[in-house]
């Protein structure tokens, strides 16, 4: 792989915050749940009074989940592009440090002040030389900041927009680490992968499922921290993976 820079990047998105989405939400969950209710069918040998007990009773359950249900529904949109939000973005070129933005606030602020920095990064004579390498960067970071972007009106810097066009296995223009490891359509978590490499890893109680609670519970910057672990974890997957670091002695020795 012949690139002037290695570009690792990691984000961490959130749900939705538009009032009008997680008001259609409600609604779409609501529709659902009545209409569920609506064609509740008792066993057919249950008297009169037992089938209506028996409606009664499902459609109470139901209802008791209803909540539940529009929290897990409202929590999907920040894996979706169109609605959920990027938060977080952590990077680094080569060996460098890694930086990361933070912002639940205004997203556009912080993805122009991503790609302000990347264009001050990486030099113009270097976009076509530059790899784009990540964890499922392929089919979920490089996709969500280009979606993200053209939501808020905001052009990507090229090296982002290339490799978002790029097939999976364009190892040239992205190194996708699940790719590389498990092939298009494998998955493998970062976590795991790191293990199997004998990679060591911080270990903090963030994980990707659970960043909206630590938003809401203030901790943006224990969530920024999360990412740049695991923007660190895979650089040092990228570089043992294409023999640029060795095993450690204790898989050595294995």
């Amino acid at each position: 792989m012949n690139t002037d820079h290695n570009l690792y990047i990691d984000i961490e998105t959130i749900p939705a915050q538009r009032p009008d989405v997680i008001a259609e939400i409600r609604a779409s969950q609501e529709a659902k749940l009545n209409a569920t209710i609506e064609v509740l069918a008792p066993p057919g040998n249950y008297g009169a009074e037992a089938a209506a007990k028996w409606v009664a009773a499902k459609a109470e359950a139901l209802r008791a989940s209803f909540d539940a249900d529009v929290d897990e529904a409202y929590r999907k949109t920040g894996l979706d592009g169109a609605y959920g939000q990027v938060c977080v973005i952590g990077w680094a070129i080569n060996g460098g440090k890694v930086t990361t933005h933070q912002n639940i606030v205004d997203e556009g602020d912080l993805l122009r002040d991503f790609h302000i920095s990347l264009h001050a990064s990486i030099p113009t004579s270097a976009i076509f030389n530059t790899c784009v390498i990540g964890h499922n960067v392929a089919g979920f970071d490089l996709r969500f900041l280009s979606q993200r972007s053209i939501v808020n009106g905001i052009r990507p810097h090229p090296v982002i927009a290339r490799a978002a066009q790029a097939k999976p296995w364009e190892s040239e223009k992205v190194f996708d680490t699940m790719v590389q490891w498990a092939g298009v359509g494998g998955r493998i978590s970062l976590d795991k992968l790191c293990r199997a490499l004998g990679i060591k890893t911080s270990k903090g109680d963030i994980t990707g499922a659970t960043v909206w609670d630590a938003i809401q519970a203030g901790r943006i910057d224990d969530v920024a921290r999360y990412c740049a672990d695991d923007v660190e974890a895979t650089r040092q997957v990228h570089l043992r993976m294409t023999y640029q670091s060795a095993p450690t002695a204790e898989l050595a020795a294995a």
